[in-house]
């Protein structure tokens, strides 16, 4: 689906064009187009590779999608993946966006995201001294509108964390904390994997050999992969926290369990003893002690109380009961 198709020059907007008009524009030296399509069809992708002149292994990328983040040249273009990430209803959706870049024009590609680039557009719109550095800042702008909702997502993911390790603290041996903490760190390893190849991408738009498109806007793709990286290391330490406190929850559960053990076993003792009193006194032998005397019985149990009383008192001081 179309959702933007328009035409800039010295960085304001000379006006919408129609799609059949892009390749008059970008054969112009004077200005470039800016054409951003939402989850298109085969026959879309089709009209825009023509009208571009788009290499087909990018255009068979962008077609079959699942692409991991990355950043390839094709002659005097620029091929660039990025993976959008959207928190919905507890679950993390990896979206994805394709960004072809030539001289005077940037085509991108959103698919399976719930993200929005309207507000970039706008934004870049009133800031027409940035964006007259032409297409390079349009990527710049997008990657960055992308990069910037992660943040977000690093922020729930530490709430998230905060919420499992004070339920683990309260309700130690509550199995469910392990399951949450996989859970957890599942999503973690869903950004990480969006986060580390992103870096790498946009490490290649910045500093040593760059595209001659991009060398005046270094600094701004600098600002990305500064980013990129604190949400890495953010990423890394919440991780770390998840691996920690699984074994600290399996720790808590090992002392619970242990602390059962105790309970039982005390209570095993006390029980041993007057069960062995009973069956001593219960054996049929006609020569026992005491056996006629008439206050055996009462003595007996009496002394049976007294073993276990004693033992009791010894377990409640040993912390055992």
């Amino acid at each position: 689906m179309l959702i933007n198709c328009a035409a800039y020059k010295e960085g304001r907007k000379l006006d919408e064009i129609p799609v059949e008009k892009i390749s008059d524009y970008i054969a112009r030296d004077d200005c470039f187009v800016w054409v951003a399509l939402k989850d298109p069809e085969p026959a879309e992708l089709d009209v825009m590779q023509r009208e571009f002149g788009l290499h087909e292994l990018a255009i068979e990328d962008a077609r079959h999608g699942h692409q991991n983040p990355k950043v390839e040249e094709y002659g005097d273009s620029l091929f660039v993946v990025v993976k959008t990430v959207d928190l919905v209803e507890g679950e993390l959706k990896v979206g994805e966006v394709d960004i072809f870049v030539g001289k005077n024009y940037v085509l991108s590609v959103r698919s399976e995201s719930q993200q929005s680039f309207l507000g970039v557009r706008a934004r870049s719109e009133r800031e027409p001294h940035l964006l007259k550095h032409g297409p390079s800042f349009v990527v710049y702008a997008l990657m960055d509108a992308v990069v910037d909702h992660y943040f977000p997502i690093v922020e729930a993911l530490e709430d998230e964390l905060d919420k499992i390790e004070l339920n683990m603290f309260e309700n130690a041996a509550e199995r469910s904390n392990i399951k949450r903490l996989y859970q957890l760190k599942r999503k973690v390893m869903v950004l990480k994997h969006v986060v580390s190849p992103l870096m790498e991408s946009a490490g290649k738009l910045y500093g040593g050999r760059v595209p001659a498109m991009f060398a005046n806007s270094q600094d701004y793709f600098r600002d990305v992969y500064d980013h990129l990286n604190r949400i890495n290391a953010s990423i890394d330490a919440i991780r770390d926290t998840i691996n920690t406190a699984i074994q600290v929850n399996l720790s808590m559960v090992a002392i619970d369990d242990s602390e059962v053990n105790k309970r039982l076993a005390a209570w095993a003792a006390i029980f041993a003893v007057a069960t062995a009193f009973a069956g001593i006194w219960g054996m049929n032998f006609k020569w026992m002690p005491e056996l006629d005397w008439r206050y055996g019985y009462p003595a007996a149990l009496g002394l049976m109380a007294s073993v276990c009383s004693y033992l009791y008192v010894r377990f409640r001081k040993a912390r055992w009961l």
